[in-house]
């Protein structure tokens, strides 16, 4: 989404300037130890910021990730500078350690109402304890000073539903405003939807539990109908060793290769047990004329329509999925009209 809002500013005339921090250049353990103060708030990472704005003179900041490196000190240069700053939530990282308001496989919105401290002791970043403390420390000082109520002048969250959960933990309503994702038409007329061939459906993202793989392969033992599967992660042995004739695991593959798999593919299903973000792989499956399955959570109902462009299952609920794929290819003419 960054890539695709950076060609889409400088196609319309505008000077494009990033700043980035690679993750990756964390490699040392005195590295690490600086990073724990720097989460919270980066001194360096101010200055540092605060002089590529006195160089620069940008019209506008638009913050997509500061996490862990550069950190909120971000805002507060921007502030100094007189800039002002747009941020895009892409998650849920800023009101919950997890980023996802996830837990052992369960959504959790402890975060929201009261603190996220009951994170600590679960160890949920990436099962460490020092981890953990570390992001909610970032979380409650952040809180705790207003930096979400004085340091940003608008937020762009992906869905209503995504809204209404930082209002839910106290974020400031007036500032929060909807703008979806978005690529590139890769259809250039309506008319190539008649291409598509079928004969299959297709899961395409990462392979991981909260994506609901096992529900997904679950559902597929009393599906006869074939399913292609594009993507990897940790769950990538349930497909490797998966013995269900109709799934075809086709790992990873190349954007061009995976939108054609898309446009041809009768339906597009994703059985993810958490409430997404706003799904790429939903805005390409709507461009290529192909309907889809989702559960009936967070962002992905709100951006499927049930009965005009898919169809919503109960989430979590392997059975239910079963009977929204039969109902599909018992009516192929509906089908094909709910994707085009």
């Amino acid at each position: 989404m960054y890539r695709n809002e950076i060609a889409l500013l400088l196609e319309n005339g505008h000077d494009v300037i990033q700043y980035q921090a690679d993750n990756d250049s964390i490699s040392n353990t005195i590295k690490k130890l600086r990073l724990v103060q720097g989460t919270v708030f980066s001194f360096s990472q101010y200055f540092k910021f605060k002089k590529f704005l006195i160089i620069e003179k940008p019209d506008v900041v638009h913050v997509h990730n500061y996490f862990p490196i550069i950190s909120p000190a971000v805002f507060y240069a921007c502030s100094r500078a007189g800039v002002p700053v747009v941020h895009t939530l892409h998650n849920f990282r800023a009101i919950c350690p997890t980023g996802l308001l996830m837990f052992e496989g369960q959504i959790t919105e402890k975060s929201l109402t009261g603190s996220s401290w009951w994170s600590v002791a679960k160890k949920v970043y990436r099962e460490s304890f020092a981890g953990t403390f570390v992001v909610a420390c970032m979380i409650e000082f952040h809180k705790a000073v207003g930096t979400w109520h004085k340091k940003v002048n608008k937020y762009i969250s992906l869905t209503q539903f995504a809204k209404q959960k930082y209002i839910q933990a106290g974020w400031p309503d007036e500032r929060l405003i909807i703008k979806p994702n978005f690529i590139e038409d890769p259809i250039e007329e309506a008319t190539q939807l008649d291409d598509k061939v079928g004969g299959y459906g297709i899961y395409v993202g990462r392979l991981s539990a909260e994506k609901g793989i096992d529900i997904l392969l679950k559902s597929w033992n009393e599906i006869n109908y074939p399913l292609k599967v594009v993507g990897n992660g940790p769950q990538e042995d349930l497909l490797h060793t998966c013995d269900n004739k109709k799934v075809d695991y086709l790992g990873l593959r190349q954007k061009n290769e995976v939108l054609e798999l898309v446009k041809k593919a009768d339906f597009l299903v994703m059985a993810s047990t958490w409430y997404e973000g706003f799904p790429m792989v939903l805005v390409e499956a709507f461009a290529c004329g192909t309907c889809a399955v989702v559960p009936n959570l967070g962002g992905m109902a709100e951006i499927v329509e049930d009965g005009v462009t898919g169809l919503h299952f109960e989430a979590g609920n392997a059975e239910d999925l079963n009977r929204k794929i039969a109902w599909l290819l018992e009516h192929p003419d509906k089908m094909q009209e709910m994707g085009r």
